[in-house]
């Protein structure tokens, strides 16, 4: 493998091409219009416009980017996270124009793809599940009375779904069709496909993923958990890694767990199965997301493992050399999304210019970041401007210095997540471990930030008049 497309834009575009690099392999950046300065084209050896702004003309045409790979001779292709990664097509025309498709096989896609097909794929190997439905609703009177029967609240997500989108938990059975309908609309427009599903909410549940790893000779591991509850509009926003409730036992009997998820269905390359945790440490089945996740470097910081290098070693067909018992959980790492968001108005899109744009360095700190000083953030795309990760030897420690790295994140331009994960991170609910995937109904609202920003601008304001004062004391001394 001597040549890797890039199939993505912005962090993670970057962060793929930064191992291979080390790796000694040359990289192709793809591009759009509005990305054409952006910082992923400048470091990639080579870079190639493949359309105009919107992804739909641009980082979603599949055979546009294939034509370009082998206009460049190129081996391979990492499709990052988001657009085509978990596109099964696209990896079936990877594989029938004899370009290696870093990820896994389309079949496995496919599968998992499917929430209901992927129920369906593990069912056999008595991995626990929600209580719910096994077959895709589109009628409404045919999901009332599955409703009914399994009990409020419920929860009815999208079977082609993800990242949040179709999805709506029903507390009670007279807000039931208009919340179905809100779905399935939602369903249709993200995925062109309005099936949805329909399974019990566990209210105070965690959600804690496995990360497993599996080349094609036959060895899956499981590189231990990250702790994804921190959540709005379903979404994540914080992550960390390991979980503060898992017990040693518990952790290997979820990481076993997820390994026969991945047998299931032949499973190849970087993949994270993702669990419900309840508050009787039970743990349910949600899915799989067959792709690196965004979250990926908190569980490269523990482990001391290069995600991407394996990805790529396993597809290329090495056989992993780590074994499961050399794999010792180091540390605690933390990562905050910092989206280009605006938190006192519901988390939506804050585009704009960014003014000022200083990432914060140290020891424990990284940031795999996609802009830089003086960008515009492009509205066709998702607004994520980097992950800022911290790593400590204890969580206390990582918590200290993600909070000095929010203070040392330097953005004017555009409202962001930082005060947000600020507010997080400094909450008792957080540092003690005891919360849940309601964190943010619970303890968040605009107002809280709202207060708290005035009580710094309070603050900073008394600190610059004291130092006025000190400073007209020194303008007033006589000179000798």
């Amino acid at each position: 493998m001597k040549k890797i497309l890039v199939a993505n834009r912005g962090e993670i575009a970057i962060r793929v091409m930064k191992t291979a690099q080390i790796m000694g392999i040359k990289t192709v950046a793809v591009y759009s219009t509005v990305d054409r300065n952006a910082p992923h084209v400048k470091f990639a050896d080579e870079a190639v416009w493949i359309g105009e702004s919107p992804s739909n003309q641009s980082y979603l045409l599949g055979s546009k980017i294939i034509e370009v790979a082998k206009a460049l001779n190129v081996d391979a292709i990492h499709p990052g996270y988001g657009f085509l990664s978990e596109n099964a097509e696209f990896a079936q025309e990877c594989e029938l124009n004899n370009i290696i498709f870093i990820g896994p096989k389309s079949k496995a896609i496919e599968i998992m793809g499917s929430k209901l097909a992927a129920k369906d794929a593990v069912m056999k190997y008595n991995i626990p599940m929600v209580p719910g439905v096994d077959h895709a609703i589109i009628d409404i009177d045919e999901a009332k009375k599955t409703a009914t029967s399994i009990g409020f609240p419920i929860l009815i997500k999208a079977s082609a779904g993800g990242g949040g989108k179709g999805m709506r938990v029903v507390e009670k059975e007279s807000d039931f069709e208009s919340q179905m309908n809100r779905a399935i609309s939602e369903a249709v427009a993200a995925f062109g496909d309005g099936s949805v599903f329909i399974e019990k909410y566990v209210a105070s549940s965690r959600h804690i993923e496995i990360q497993i790893m599996a080349d094609s000779h036959g060895n899956v591991l499981y590189l231990f958990e990250r702790e994804c509850s921190i959540q709005r509009r379903h979404q994540k926003v914080i992550e960390e890694a390991p979980s503060s409730v898992l017990t040693p036992e518990k952790r290997k009997q979820m990481g076993e767990a997820a390994v026969l998820v991945a047998k299931s269905c032949d499973y190849l390359g970087a993949g994270t199965v993702e669990f419900l945790y309840d508050e009787n440490d039970n743990f349910y089945f949600l899915e799989m997301n067959t792709r690196l996740q965004v979250e990926h470097p908190v569980t490269e910081w523990i482990s001391g493992v290069d995600l991407v290098e394996l990805q790529i070693r396993v597809a290329r067909g090495e056989a992993l050399t780590i074994k499961q018992e050399d794999l010792v959980i180091k540390g605690h790492a933390m990562e905050l999304r910092v989206y280009a968001e605006d938190t006192l108005n519901d988390f939506l899109p804050s585009v704009g210019h960014l003014d000022v744009y200083q990432l914060p360095v140290g020891e424990g700190i990284r940031v795999d970041n996609g802009f830089e000083q003086g960008m515009n953030i492009p509205i066709y795309y998702d607004p994520m401007l980097s992950k800022l990760i911290t790593y400590g030897k204890t969580r206390e420690e990582s918590i200290a210095l993600m909070l000095k790295a929010i203070e040392n994140y330097k953005i004017e331009g555009v409202e962001t997540t930082l005060p947000f994960g600020k507010f997080v991170f400094e909450h008792e609910a957080f540092r003690s471990g005891k919360f849940d995937t309601n964190f943010v109904k619970k303890y968040y609202s605009p107002e809280i930030l709202k207060i708290q920003k005035a009580k710094e601008a309070e603050i900073a304001a008394l600190i610059a008049l004291k130092q006025y004062f000190e400073d007209q004391k020194v303008l007033r001394l006589p000179i000798q």
